[in-house]
């Protein structure tokens, strides 16, 4: 059971695990101890074999402010900022073998944006807003590029980064940084009906294809494609694709798809 005074809330129903930021007094900004507690709820999320897709929602009306500046101030001292932390958040979920979807209803900046840009889907509210405000704080989008750049259109990142400004959802989706945009009061049926696609595809076979779009581009395409025909042999041959394949033709679900609640 999540603790009253957390700051990610954690709950699981028919294979979803969804991780709630909670911390709307400073907007759920990405202090110390909420990224120690989100790495902590995907780990757990990834441990559990019940659990098939990661939801990133939040509490209070922002998604993610970004860094914890209260925080980073105080942190001046030492030499070391909450903003080194990101980086281990950005790689949990970007390579966390379940598809992982944020949920947006709200505003997002700087790393909040990293945030949404490293999971497999996002989709946000039409009216949510987004902004890099990096340079006008005196610093740089450094650690998130990790997980924004490969998302963006040059010519967008270049224009947002420099800038500063504030876009919206309908933009976000433009140029990439989130999946699709819809009107607020349909988000969750969104966010659902992704997660209900989701949970249909074979566990080990969805970590592969998301290894699979992580793979760098090949320079010799007889190789790759050698390479990728062994691949697609291997999972056809597994257990899974032997469930998989014979589950089609006997017109029922595969044995991995959850089952419908009564």
């Amino acid at each position: 059971m999540t603790s009253p005074d957390a700051l990610v809330r954690v709950a699981t129903a028919r294979g979803v695990t969804t991780l709630t930021l909670d911390s709307p007094h400073n907007r759920n900004a990405l202090s110390t101890p909420l990224m120690t507690e989100l790495l902590a709820g995907l780990t757990a999320a990834v441990a559990d074999d019940a659990v098939r897709v990661i939801v990133l929602d939040h509490t209070g009306p922002v998604f993610c402010s970004g860094a914890d500046l209260k925080e980073t101030a105080a942190a001046y001292a030492s030499g070391s900022v909450p903003a080194r932390m990101l980086g281990d958040v950005l790689v949990a979920v970007r390579e966390c073998p379940k598809p992982v979807v944020a949920k947006v209803a709200g505003p997002a900046r700087a790393g909040g944006l990293g945030l949404i840009a490293a999971a497999d889907l996002a989709v946000c509210a039409e009216e949510a807003t987004f902004a890099f405000t990096e340079v006008r704080l005196g610093v740089i989008p450094a650690v998130i590029s990790a997980t924004v750049l490969p998302r963006l259109q040059p010519r967008a990142a270049a224009e947002l980064y420099l800038t500063g400004d504030t876009f919206d959802g309908r933009r976000a989706a433009e140029i990439g940084l989130v999946t699709a945009a819809v009107p607020g009061s349909g988000l969750a049926a969104a966010v659902e009906r992704y997660c209900a696609s989701l949970v249909r595809g074979a566990p080990r076979a969805l970590a592969g294809t998301k290894e699979l779009l992580r793979r760098p581009a090949a320079t010799d395409l007889r190789t790759e494609i050698a390479e990728l025909s062994a691949l697609s042999v291997g999972y056809f041959l597994s257990e899974e694709g032997r469930e998989g394949v014979l589950a089609f033709r006997e017109k029922r679900d595969p044995a991995w798809v959850p089952a419908s609640p009564e």
